[in-house]
């Protein structure tokens, strides 16, 4: 694990379980429908219940490039905010990264959460090339921070893997 204080703001990096994650809210690379079968939001229903896929199901459809939050269940975070992430070679994917990033940001806001976690977003099933989430991903943030008024006091990166790390550290290591 490793942090850096930006704007007053921690920002950190990590390999891990985001299920495991105490931050107020986890973001979980979601699908459209927000039906959570497998991956990152498989493991999040199976460790936080059934209640996350039944809130899902009350909001049903998220447009890609958005964003929206349930409660956590039986998870150590308070919510999960289901950020639909672009499948790789429907086009404009990085603009559609951004703006889930964006959305989960400005939803985690909203509900005045003070820390966040994300996932490397579009990065697995969904195909988008690692070192292009990272940087979309972490720039995002950045910016974010930067730019705008927050509530948000930390905002983690927690990554699965290895070599997933490896392309957030790079893009960590440039600021």
């Amino acid at each position: 694990m490793e942090e850096k204080i930006i704007n007053g703001k921690t920002i950190r990096i990590m390999i891990g379980d985001i299920t495991e994650r105490d931050t107020e809210a986890i973001v979980n690379a979601a699908n459209n429908y927000l039906k959570h079968g497998g991956g990152v939001a498989g493991a999040i229903v199976k460790k936080g219940g059934e209640i996350i896929q039944q809130e899902s199901d009350k909001i049903g459809f998220v447009q890609t490039g958005s964003a929206a939050i349930t409660t956590a269940g039986k998870l150590k975070a308070k919510y999960v905010i289901h950020a639909v992430g672009p499948r790789w070679g429907e086009g404009e994917e990085e603009r559609k990264l951004k703006n889930a990033v964006f959305s989960s940001l400005k939803l985690a806001d909203e509900y005045k959460l003070k820390s966040i976690s994300f996932p490397a977003i579009s990065s697995g099933i969904y195909g988008c090339p690692k070192d292009m989430v990272a940087r979309v991903i972490f720039n995002t943030a950045l910016e974010y921070i930067k730019n705008q008024s927050t509530h948000l006091q930390e905002i983690e990166f927690c990554l699965f893997d290895e070599d997933t790390y490896r392309y957030f550290k790079e893009e960590f290591d440039k600021i």
